[in-house]
């Protein structure tokens, strides 16, 4: 999980790529690193550092005229995070240089059948890559070599390429990690997102697995060309414009980015409910309807957060729809596959639209032949692409690594397409989500209180929510946020299960939150939590105006039972954000974190 980002062309070359890193560190910052041409020094220059992008900008000099570079933003899989193994890597002789996003599994039986005499100088796969590249290209082409190379390697890579000894080329090659191509008057750049093409392309394109592509310089002008793995000449994808607000990229005068997307959550009900409804009726397309025509049996496919948002819709397609319905986390699927239902649907949810495991999974149902619907943030994403109909969740521009408004936007949308498959339509949620909207709105605006809240009740090193049903599963993200960005160990427990086990790490003012925003199990989670209560934990008590009672800290607006994880999370989100601020920790960019899971 890294971000690569290349530019050749008119513009400072150092200053698109470190930029473009920036806006990629969400994908990882273990450490970072540039190469570029010096032409006043007729050499090649490459500055690396562990930690932040902002350090290779601020500790290096860079001459105003140099025009070809590459840069790489690190979350460490093969090697520790220190200097030698922070990309750019070159090859034994330095000539070639190279980026790499993804994972080389067969690097090792690589480097015993091609490069046994070779000499490492980091622990990476990447290296193994560029040295095979130099020892093919003593007899072929360097594009001959590259294909030669790729044509050996088992995983994931997006690579950007150098050949020291040609600055006016810069090569590239993609197979299921993600990699773009921005063009302007000005340029060439290439990415792992498009976010680091804003204000240096007019246009971007979207590539597909095993392109290989050349960047030159022809004329005074840049141009690109796209070859498949066998050497033919393959014609450019679609041109999509590059419309993206730079607002979004902005703070808008938050603290943190995390602050921000919390407080867009509210609009981003309105606008899902803006792009799927009108009026009183719903407007899910009738490609997507059609797709559940017959099914049996629903398989939600998800990770992390997206898996709770999937585990509430297994709710709505269950209560709403009526039809049966599984959840599973991806890499556990991908690899430990259960037995299938016939007539099923899988439902593959996502922020990025690129998470490998599920990747991994499209491919492999795909295969069997059954239908495929990816829900994500990206419409232009791999996973929005490849599977048979996708729904967009209109979230926006999500920069914290820590998901906030992309896992509402998800409920949000699997509440609609449940009811949309309802033959009863019995939830009106015209009403019911402006309802939850306004409710979410109050507690933003109210936010101070929950900070003060933090600061009377979330002490020491561990923590526990708990809650039944519904709540269960908001507990499970809530937790997941406050151990996140908080470093604090934090458990998400089904309410009845506090007695099984897990009350053994019950401590004095050790907190635990409840979660009730469902009726007919409120005493049941209350006596659960006077339980924790009788071994001195500290409570606290998340609930809705229909299920409060006189002590409860946290009491939000009713809202239909259903819909209630789009109002109960946003008090958790709260609470994780204002103890980070109070540990004085990186709250956008949480140690050991990316957000986009390219690697399985």
């Amino acid at each position: 999980m890294c971000g690569i980002v290349g530019f050749i062309g008119q513009e400072k070359a150092s200053d698109v790529v470190i930029k473009g890193l920036e806006r990629l560190e969400y994908r990882g910052y273990d450490s970072c690193g540039i190469t570029f041409y010096n032409p006043n020094e007729s050499k090649f220059v490459t500055n690396k550092t562990t930690g932040r992008v902002s350090k290779l900008l601020n500790e290096n000099d860079y001459p105003d005229n140099n025009h070809l570079a590459i840069g790489h933003t690190r979350w460490a899989t093969h090697g520790v995070a220190n200097h030698s193994n922070t990309h750019p890597h070159y090859s034994m002789n330095d000539r070639f240089v190279i980026v790499h996003n993804g994972v080389i599994e067969n690097h090792k039986e690589l480097v015993f059948k091609y490069l046994p005499d070779y000499k490492f100088r980091s622990e990476t796969d990447t290296e193994v890559i560029v040295n095979l590249i130099e020892k093919f290209s003593k007899e072929l082409s360097v594009l001959e070599a590259i294909r030669k190379t790729i044509s050996l390697l088992e995983g994931s890579y997006a690579l950007l390429i150098i050949d020291t000894q040609d600055t006016d080329k810069l090569y590239a090659v993609k197979n299921k990690s993600p990699l773009l191509i921005g063009e302007s008057d000005k340029g060439i750049i290439l990415g792992s997102d498009v976010l680091a093409f804003v204000n240096y392309a007019d246009n971007y394109y979207l590539l597909e697995d095993n392109s290989v592509i050349t960047v030159e310089k022809i004329n005074e002008k840049y141009n690109f060309e796209i070859f498949d793995t066998i050497g033919l000449k393959i014609e450019k994808p679609e041109k999509h414009p590059m419309d993206f607000v730079t607002d979004e990229l902005d703070k808008a005068g938050f603290e943190h980015y995390m602050l921000k997307e919390i407080s867009e959550q509210p609009a981003v009900v309105r606008k899902i409910m803006s792009e799927y409804m009108d009026g009183n009726d719903l407007k899910i397309n009738y490609k997507v309807k059609s797709l559940f025509e017959g099914v049996n049996r629903v398989y939600i496919l998800a990770a992390g957060t997206s898996y709770h948002a999937g585990l509430i819709g297994r709710v709505y397609f269950e209560e709403i729809a009526k039809i049966p319905t599984e959840v599973f986390i991806a890499s556990e699927f991908a690899y430990n596959e259960p037995l299938i239902e016939p007539n099923s649907i899988f439902v593959l949810i996502s922020q990025s639209g690129e998470t490998a495991d599920l990747r991994a999974c499209l491919v492999n149902v795909r295969e069997q032949g059954f239908k495929t619907l990816s829900i994500t943030n990206v419409p232009t994403s791999t996973l929005a692409r490849e599977a048979d109909q996708t729904l967009n969740i209109y979230a926006g521009t999500e920069i914290a690594v820590a998901s906030t408004k992309a896992y509402i936007g998800q409920i949000a949308v699997l509440a609609i397409l449940s009811n949309c498959l309802s033959k009863q339509h019995s939830l009106d949620l015209v009403s019911e989500m402006s309802r939850a909207a306004v409710s979410m709105e109050n507690i933003v605006d109210k936010r101070d209180y929950i900070e003060e809240v933090v600061q009377k009740t979330i002490k020491g090193d561990h923590c526990f929510y708990i809650g039944r049903g519904i709540d269960y599963f908001v507990s499970l993200e809530a937790a997941l946020k406050l151990k996140e960005i908080t470093y604090i160990h934090t458990d998400g427990l089904a309410a009845g299960e506090l007695k099984h086990g897990p009350m053994a790490l019950i401590e004095k003012d050790v907190p635990v939150i409840a979660i009730i925003s469902q009726d007919h199990i409120n005493n049941n989670t209350r006596s659960n939590l006077e339980e924790a209560k009788a071994r001195e934990a500290k409570p606290l008590v998340i609930s809705l105006d229909n299920t409060s009672k006189g002590n409860d800290e946290i009491v939000l607006m009713d809202v239909h039972r259903l819909l209630s994880p789009l109002v109960t999370i946003i008090p958790a989100q709260l609470i994780a954000y204002y103890k980070a601020i109070d540990l004085g920790v990186d709250i956008d960019k949480p140690r050991n974190l990316a957000k986009s899971a390219t690697v399985e």
